[in-house]
């Protein structure tokens, strides 16, 4: 089944207009416009810098002050975390501590001698987070959220409120059946999730998050208290939408299906069959040898199990500018995505998930932890799995006027067959009324949505094989990371096109 994205048309030269809108004429490119060939040909080169503050700028906090100079005079006592949060941390150790053992380790020594080691290892860690715990607080002084930690090296970081973007109530599993949750803060240009407070009460979390909301002046667009459905009291409750209005519930039915088409869950019958293969073939198999096919097999199942608990029960509204996304089965999972703040939208279409004709979407965000190692703490899921109506839908509100199977997209030229012999029929790109789209991929299709109000500079790179096939790549850069890029266009063309995402980035900005 063939995807809407690859219907663009298949005629190389200038980008076609959108149907039904005024044909897109790049012209020449003006002389402001126009850069030295030799320095497109290096990914270093000068960008096109466009007006405007950046999106995000200067570090997340600053330092705070001395240790020795304590609290301002009039502030609040500091608070410390709830007692129960040195027993989870020691329960996520203890988890850690039986997982570094590894089953060698437990033939070696035995089961009592394994556990024993378990258990003393699982006490220190429990006993150093109890006292991590004591030096650990925070409080508001004024309009900034201080939090304090450190048992040798001690540290005061200080969060000034108005650079505060959201802050989210999670709620692990082990969380959930103490009654507790963790407080996350997402702070404009942090490099990852600011100074989670981990672990407080239900209760005492939900206040503390309005009040920083409040303080930060983000009340307006936080007018609905946390619902109880993103601090469930049991994996298994049902929750309720999140304020706004809804506008897609993921079926789990369907997201159990759209992991099983995946790489991972093709690969475990072979693994079985290897497994009764060697065991029938072998006079004897060792307790070692079992438990590290079995743990091997269940490595290769953890990405699709992942994806199920973190995308289970997903559901996403639109509250006035905002974004409303609550998701998760044994961590639960509240989210606000600023609509101002989305700089790319991107579309997938894995291959195995073209049978049924089912997409994925996910955004790029400014200001959020784009550099996050754990991907769940980034907010930018906007449908784990759905139909192209959906998809098309969904699109709408974050990117009015788009239309998913409507982009004006047009191919390289037929030369660039020479550097992508595969996929060239695939690469595509075009310039919209509202959006700069590119396609790419071979196996797993994509397009990116790029609103030329987000674009940040432009580039024009060429590499030797290029330089040779009179070809480019024009970059359009964006403050959440990726961007997009139009890979192998004439090199004419990509002059223009690089002049005409300038001029247009120039009028979104203006006009914005």
């Amino acid at each position: 089944m063939s995807d809407p994205a690859a219907r663009g048309t298949d005629r190389p030269g200038p980008m076609p207009a959108e149907p039904g809108a005024r044909p897109e004429t790049l012209g020449p490119v003006p002389q402001d416009a126009r850069f030295p060939p030799e320095s497109a040909a290096h990914p270093g080169a000068e960008p096109v810098a466009l007006p405007g503050p950046p999106e995000h700028a200067g570090p997340p906090g600053h330092a705070g002050p001395p240790e020795h100079a304590g609290p301002p005079e009039h502030a609040e006592p500091r608070q410390r975390l709830h007692p129960l949060s040195p027993a989870l941390h020691g329960a996520k150790s203890l988890v850690v501590v039986i997982a570094g053992l590894s089953w060698s380790t437990l033939s070696r020594v035995g089961f009592g001698w394994f556990a024993l080691m378990a258990v003393v290892l699982a006490l220190g860690a429990t006993v150093l987070a109890v006292v991590s715990w004591y030096h650990t607080g925070y409080h508001v002084v004024g309009r900034e959220l201080r939090v304090y930690e450190g048992l040798l090296w001690r540290r005061t970081r200080a969060i000034p409120l108005e650079r505060l973007q959201a802050v989210e109530v999670v709620r692990p599993l082990l969380a959930q059946l103490t009654g507790l949750a963790e407080l996350r803060l997402e702070v404009v240009g942090g490099g990852k999730t600011e100074a989670p407070l981990a672990y407080l009460g239900v209760a005492e979390a939900n206040a503390l998050r309005q009040r920083l909301l409040t303080l930060a002046g983000r009340v307006a667009a936080e007018t609905h208290p946390p619902s109880p459905a993103g601090v469930a009291a049991a994996p298994s409750a049902t929750p309720a939408a999140p304020p706004g209005r809804p506008l897609h519930a993921v079926a789990n039915n369907d997201l159990l299906v759209s992991q099983l088409l995946t790489p991972q869950a093709f690969m475990i019958p072979f693994g079985v069959a290897f497994v009764v293969a060697q065991f029938l073939s072998e006079d004897t198999w060792s307790f070692i040898a079992v438990a590290s096919t079995l743990t091997a097999m269940a490595g290769v199942l953890l990405q699709p199990v992942r994806r199920v608990l973190d995308d289970w029960n997903f559901r996403l509204a639109r509250d006035e500018g905002t974004l409303r996304i609550r998701n998760g089965l044994l961590e639960t999972r509240a989210q606000t995505v600023p609509l101002d703040r989305v700089q790319t939208v991107g579309v997938t279409w894995p291959l195995l998930w073209r049978v049924k004709g089912w997409l994925r979407l996910r955004l790029e965000v400014a200001g959020y932890s784009a550099g996050e190692a754990d991907e769940r703490n980034r907010p930018d899921r906007l449908l784990p799995v759905g139909d192209l109506a959906t998809g098309e839908a969904i699109v709408a509100e974050v990117l009015p006027g788009v239309r998913l199977d409507a982009l004006p997209l047009s191919p390289p030229p037929t030369r660039a067959r020479w550097l992508n012999p595969l996929s060239r029929g695939v690469l595509g790109a075009g310039l919209h009324p509202r959006v700069f789209a590119v396609r790419s991929g071979l196996l797993t299709r994509q397009v990116a949505l790029v609103p030329y109000a987000r674009i940040q500079s432009v580039r024009v790179v060429q590499g030797p094989a290029q330089r040779r096939l009179r070809l480019a790549t024009v970059h359009a850069d964006t403050a959440g990371g990726a961007g997009a890029a139009a890979r192998d266009r004439d090199v004419t063309e990509a002059w223009a096109l690089a002049a005409e995402l300038t001029a247009r980035a120039h009028a979104a900005r203006r006009a914005g």
